[in-house]
């Protein structure tokens, strides 16, 4: 502990720029992961109910459920794959350690609330029953989110023109597609707000962080 204090002097570095001690987003990670598995050993009804009362569906938010745009964040359907959860840790992780934890946490609740209340406003008068009362929590939006506004650690230029290019490519494709849902909407959205959030990053010439090259 001191001999970290002692580099963190030495380098001169700011408070958002020191390692945080907790991997908050490996904490946040692993809880979800742990409720998702002990949900599946609740019975179907008190599972389906559980799910439903956190979802941002349309008919949560037009009765006034704002408080889903929490909950949505802190529950999936099942157990996420792996490959997934490592690669939430991993963005959640490199999040932390460029920017702080506070910002990490605000990005991606911002981008998760911000993307839902998108699709929400874009089919609160179009849906049909079956998507008003759909299922709609997880952790992609604010993966998304933060993935996006993770484009300002990469060198300017070309590579972070080319990375949000990209990054905006793959999230449009399945929007375009036929059999898409409002999910697939709502993950551009997400990643929208974030490259939006990276490119305010973008103006300030004395902005510091780690960056990924």
């Amino acid at each position: 502990m001191f001999a970290r204090g002692a580099v963190v002097a030495a380098r001169g570095l700011s408070d958002h720029e020191q390692m945080n001690p907790i991997p908050w987003g490996a904490v946040y990670a692993g809880g979800v992961q742990l409720g998702a598995y002990a949900l599946e050993r609740t019975g179907a009804a008190e599972r389906e109910r559980l799910l439903r009362d956190c979802s941002t569906n349309v008919d949560n938010l037009a009765a006034g459920r704002w408080e889903t745009l929490l909950s949505s964040a802190l529950v999936v359907e099942e157990p996420m794959p792996l490959p997934y959860a490592l690669l939430l840790v991993a963005v959640l992780g490199y999040a932390e350690y460029a920017y702080g934890a506070w910002w990490a946490a605000a990005v991606f609740l911002f981008g998760h609330a911000a993307a839902t209340l998108l699709v929400y406003g874009a089919l609160r008068t179009t849906a049909d029953q079956r998507t008003r009362s759909a299922l709609d929590v997880g952790t992609s939006y604010g993966f998304n989110a933060v993935l996006g506004a993770l484009t300002s650690a990469l060198p300017r230029g070309t590579v972070r023109t080319a990375a949000r290019v990209g990054l905006l490519a793959l999230a449009a494709a399945p929007v375009v597609r036929r059999g898409r849902t409002f999910t697939d909407a709502g993950h551009l959205a997400a990643l929208g707000v974030g490259i939006g959030i990276s490119l305010a990053f973008d103006c300030p010439s004395a902005a510091k962080h780690q960056k990924i090259v």
